[in-house]
């Protein structure tokens, strides 16, 4: 076995390290926000030298973009339920799960920490954390409204998803109003 096929192997000592460091980049978030915590910060908590996450991450944008694509994917996966409504219901019911959940302000957090417009090589890194777990997600959620088109549905644009259902949801969220299912229904209904 090569060092490439190691360095593919799921699971093992890869698949820890990298657990641990988006277990302390979240919980880091969570207690002081973004911006104030450095790369250092986050290896001591996860027990890794700094020069793993650069070496792997590059940045700490990069981090925390994949952290969020890693979240999202677990906790709120494109459903594929047979109908476009019932799959924005579900999807819609656990996005406001994972964002109310136990870390859920963190991850909030994390999504606001990838739209700052900072200067320089960090601003220019953050923007392209961001374009890039945005474009992953987009194309998540395209995928489920093709299906829906191939099953002759009619559907709305991904971007009209986000501002209608994701979008306010978040806010909500940041502002410490209450995700009830009722509200999360209606967000669904009226963008249907």
């Amino acid at each position: 076995m090569n060092g490439q096929q190691r360095a593919r192997r799921p699971g093992g000592r890869s698949a820890r390290v990298g657990a641990q460091v988006h277990q302390a980049l979240t919980e880091l978030i969570g207690e002081r926000g973004y911006g104030h915590f450095t790369v250092a910060e986050v290896a001591a908590r996860a027990g890794v030298a700094d020069s793993s996450i650069y070496r792997r991450w590059g940045s700490l944008e990069n981090l925390l973009s994949e952290v969020m694509l890693t979240r999202l994917n677990a906790q709120s996966p494109m459903p594929d339920t047979g109908s476009l409504a019932s799959d924005l219901h579900a999807y819609a019911a656990n996005v406001a799960r994972e964002i109310t959940g136990p870390d859920g302000p963190a991850l909030v957090r994390l999504a606001v920490a990838l739209t700052g417009t900072g200067t320089g090589q960090q601003g220019q890194q953050g923007r392209e954390a961001r374009d890039s777990l945005r474009d992953e997600r987009t194309r998540q959620m395209q995928s489920m409204l093709d299906r829906a088109a191939e099953r002759g549905e009619s559907t709305p644009a991904a971007l009209d998803v986000l501002d209608h259902v994701l979008a306010p949801m978040y806010i909500r969220v940041l502002f410490g109003m209450e995700l009830t299912p009722q509200y999360i229904d209606g967000l669904v209904d009226r963008l249907l």
